[in-house]
């Protein structure tokens, strides 16, 4: 007999609400749909499995069809099923939860895989759909029940015919909803929410023996370690993210105390030096995906890798208030970020040479996360490395040590220690070189994140470290002998450059390149990251370091007042191009100053 009902909220208006706003993305609704019917499987199998009931053997699936023609989309189960007090609990009375009803009376026995609830995500079925019907065949011996409801409020509910067990939801898509009969767009979306459910998804079902499921019902990262080869990986990689570019090696998330947790953290090549490029780490539930990297479950800075993390202890839908609030879920992100630590440090110990290789594409990542993540940097600070100009790979304490040893100090004697670095080995060939020559070292800082991260450690070791660029300083080891004053070529650059805030100094350099040397340190990193920021710094104070050994410098004198001025602005711009981006003003003022050259030169 068919009966008719309201649907049990608390306000007539929540409806409209559920139906436009139950969730941030419409196209979740399906993810939902199917997540109950994997629910409504693992209650049966469980209670298979405590002896209450029997099954005949078949697979347990989820199969999805789509009928352009009638404007519905199917979900059917071969699950527990309903019986008519059962639909009236579960469907009509959107507070009631049927999985917290289903753990509450089976707890003893465990719910493990339970994923939500059979009631408010249901209802994200009206995000898209003018009507839906439920099918449902109990387990029980029951009749089974047909209801429908258009979503205002009220439903109807009868007896049906259904042979098998299971629920069975159609959908009755709207007309501005139309891109969810597309086929292609239903299968997308199962890659994109289902693609690890641990029942087999089927989208358009024939039953002909040559079906192919959409999803992996045990994924790689639910394995043990130990069961799984590098070519797994790479696969699971490629089928995962689709980047055929192998990733450099991978952490294996696996553990089941203090909380549920398992996943993989890929680290993939580096394909531009000049920035971070943001990757994409999979959040799940129980194999159900939630979202891309949520910033309060996952560290920022593991967010330039890519992956997947399964965490059972999070719930489905929660909002990012509880997410940034629950201590579970700081805890979770805290052992995430220790057990990359733990990875590099393993790798770091166990095999340095492997490491070395890696670190072109994982320095970035591991400055950034330094950067960001104080406990991070507190695991990994000794296992930063450094390539120097002679191609040697050394981390700070072993770099303190040499120089060190190199000047017949004792470490209790030293102090903050000045390490020199290049952060371009073509612009600054000259500098390496005069460095090489003189017995020097220095080591390579060239990624746009290396001025933020040489001040960072500069600032966590106020004691022991310093950073000056290779050409912003002049060590008495490149000198020849002590400086002195010229008062004739203080002149020159004095009126020639005309500024106020450039101070001239004169040195005599045991080579005869380069002319000028700007070695303003601090002054240079805040040019760049203002640069880098999109600020203009304005006009710097500068000192300069004139080589009295070179040869242009030494006929300044005999010229003319005219080309004395020329030579001083030209190498001026010379040293400037070496020290920071050049305005464009001064780069017009080069280019003239080249054409005037050629010009010159041809007369």
């Amino acid at each position: 007999m068919k009966r008719e009902g309201n649907i049990k909220i608390s306000s007539e208006n929540m409806m409209p609400i559920i139906k436009k706003w139950l969730y941030s993305d419409k196209d979740i609704f399906l993810r939902e749909i199917v997540a109950n019917g994997i629910d409504a499987i693992t209650k049966f199998k469980k209670l298979v499995s405590m002896g209450e009931t029997t099954d005949s053997g078949e697979e347990f699936n989820i199969k999805i069809s789509v009928d352009k023609k009638a404007r519905t989309l199917t979900v059917e189960d071969n699950g527990i099923g309903m019986t008519e007090e059962e639909v009236e609990s579960y469907i009509t009375q959107i507070a009631f939860s049927g999985a917290s009803d289903f753990l509450a009376k089976y707890e003893k026995a465990g719910g493990d895989g339970i994923i939500g609830h059979f009631g408010l995500g249901f209802y994200s079925a009206y995000m898209v759909s003018e009507t839906v019907e439920i099918f449902t065949k109990s387990y029980k011996d029951t009749p089974a029940v047909h209801w429908e409801s258009d979503g205002n409020a009220t439903y109807s509910i009868e007896e049906c015919e259904k042979s098998e067990r299971g629920t069975k939801i159609v959908m009755h898509i709207s007309k501005e909803e139309k891109e969810f009969l597309e086929e292609s767009n239903i299968k997308n979306l199962v890659r994109k929410y289902c693609s690890f459910m641990p029942y087999n998804v089927y989208v358009s079902f024939k039953g002909d023996g040559k079906d192919e499921p959409l999803n992996s019902t045990v994924p790689l990262y639910a394995k043990n370690p130990k069961d799984c080869t590098d070519e797994d990986y790479k696969k699971f990689y490629r089928d995962t993210f689709m980047d055929y570019n192998e990733p450099i090696f991978w952490v294996h998330l696996n553990m089941d105390y203090p909380f549920n947790l398992k996943g993989i953290l890929y680290f993939p090549k580096v394909r531009n030096k000049v920035e971070l490029e943001r990757g994409k780490v999979k959040l799940y539930c129980n194999q159900v995906f939630i979202a891309d990297n949520i910033k309060e479950v996952i560290p920022e800075f593991l967010m330039l890798l890519n992956g997947v993390i399964d965490c059972p202890d999070i719930p489905l839908n929660v909002s990012r208030s509880f997410l940034q609030n629950d201590r579970e879920v700081r805890k979770i992100s805290k052992h995430i970020t220790k057990k990359v630590a733990d990875k590099l440090t393993s790798l770091f110990k166990n095999d340095r040479q492997k490491y070395e290789t890696y670190w072109e594409d994982t320095s970035n990542f591991i400055k950034f996360g330094c950067i960001k993540d104080e406990e991070f940097y507190d695991k990994v600070k000794d296992i930063i490395i450094y390539k120097d100009i002679n191609g040697k790979f050394v981390n700070f304490k072993e770099l303190l040590r040499e120089e060190s040893a190199a000047e017949g100090k004792k470490d209790e004697e030293k102090k903050a220690k000045t390490v020199y670095y290049a952060s371009d080995e073509l612009q600054q060939a000259q500098y390496i070189k005069m460095f090489k020559d003189a017995g020097l070292s220095a080591i390579l800082c060239d990624t746009f994140i290396d001025p933020h991260f040489l001040s960072f450690i500069e600032y966590k070791t106020p004691d022991k470290l310093n950073f000056k660029r290779i050409d912003a300083d002049v060590d008495g080891a490149l000198k020849d002998g002590d400086g002195v004053e010229d008062t004739v070529l203080a002149d020159i650059f004095k009126n020639s450059l005309n500024n106020d805030k450039i101070t001239v100094k004169f040195e005599k350099l045991k080579t005869d390149v380069p002319a000028i040397l700007i070695t303003d340190e601090y002054m240079r990193r805040y040019s760049e990251m203002g640069q880098m920021y999109g600020m203009s710094n304005g006009e710097l104070a500068l000192t300069l370091i004139v080589n009295t050994a070179n040869n242009v410098i030494q006929k300044m004198k005999e010229l003319d007042c005219e080309k004395q001025k020329f030579i001083a602005k030209y190498v001026y711009s010379l040293a400037l191009l070496s020290f920071k981006k050049l305005e464009s003003d001064e780069l017009d003022k080069f280019i003239n100053a080249n054409l005037q050259l050629l010009d010159n030169y041809i007369k």
